[in-house]
């Protein structure tokens, strides 16, 4: 990951009518990372987006990318952005090659040696020489992913990039996208309602509701992050455990089944926890504790929202 952010939100708010959308948006993107924007329907990632490529104007605050304004320096800014919203639209009647060879004429200084070599950095090289109809939906994205990268962007944005995609196409984007990161050095910014892929594919993640920034997280602290877990004790007599564990969790924390007992408490509990049972005399067989996902998490913090 770069030590200088690619992309830099400084203070953005946006104002439609009188109505306020974002709210004061401040956070940093690096190369080498999959950033990833979540957030429930209506909390305003998409209309960040659209203010990151330059498509809608800031009422107020900063969008540097790669240290250039991009409303002040919209050109320069923006020659540093790939982008891709939805499907990418392709010429279905043309193969993979000559379209990248089109949209090659739209940009200065793209080599043929560039695009062979983004050909080969999203996997198609078998196959782009064959007609962008005969194309699975995966393929166009990876397709639609190399048009994004013929000019050597340093920030790729893509919004609902496995949109439409079956299970094995979601699998193909995210190796790419993370190929990309680690490759290219690129930032690659990621607004997505599958939860449990942005789990697998982002670094870090920005949580936005109602127009305002939660929290900026490495994922992986996100989803651990707080106190308690669930944790279940698989034991040989349940009634005697509860009794033991009632010395340290409540009545109403427990749950009781088949052989095991569960109960919601702090990570350092647990030893205390399994001495107790042991010195009541109760055997513990196994003890496990649950991880909450990505969308248990999201959840908690949204209180709920759906997300979209």
């Amino acid at each position: 990951m770069s030590q200088k952010p690619l992309v830099e939100l400084k203070d953005v708010k946006k104002r439609i009518g009188k109505k306020d959308i974002i709210h004061g948006l401040t956070f940093d993107i690096y190369g080498g990372e999959v950033f990833g924007l979540l957030g429930p329907n209506g909390a305003g990632k998409t209309t960040t987006i659209r203010m990151m490529v330059g498509l809608m104007s800031l009422s107020s605050g900063q969008i540097l990318i790669k240290g250039k304004n991009i409303e002040s320096q919209y050109k320069q800014a923006v020659s540093e952005v790939g982008a891709i919203v939805e499907n990418p639209e392709m010429y279905k009647f043309l193969t993979g090659y000559q379209n990248l060879i089109h949209y090659s004429r739209m940009v200065k200084g793209v080599s043929k040696g560039r695009i062979a070599e983004v050909i080969e950095l999203v996997g198609l090289t078998n196959r782009i020489h064959e007609k962008v109809k005969t194309y699975s939906l995966g393929m166009r994205q990876r397709l639609g992913l190399a048009q994004a990268l013929l000019h050597s962007p340093s920030v790729l944005i893509l919004d609902e990039p496995t949109n439409g995609l079956d299970p094995a196409g979601i699998r193909e984007i995210r190796y790419y996208l993370r190929q990309l990161a680690e490759k290219e050095g690129i930032a690659v910014i990621v607004s997505s309602h599958l939860l449990s892929e942005m789990e697998l594919m982002c670094d870090r993640i920005a949580i936005i509701q109602n127009g305002k920034l939660i929290g900026v997280q490495s994922t992986k602290e996100f989803v651990e992050s707080g106190t308690e877990r669930k944790v279940r004790f698989l034991v040989d007599e349940v009634a005697a455990a509860r009794h033991a564990v009632s010395h340290h969790i409540k009545a109403e924390r427990m749950t009781l089944g088949n052989g095991f007992i569960e109960a919601e408490m702090e990570r350092e509990l647990i030893p205390e926890v399994t001495a107790t049972l042991v010195v009541e005399g109760v055997k513990v067989y196994g003890i496990s504790t649950e991880t909450k996902t990505l969308e248990d998490k999201f959840l908690e913090v949204t209180g709920g929202k759906e997300i979209v």
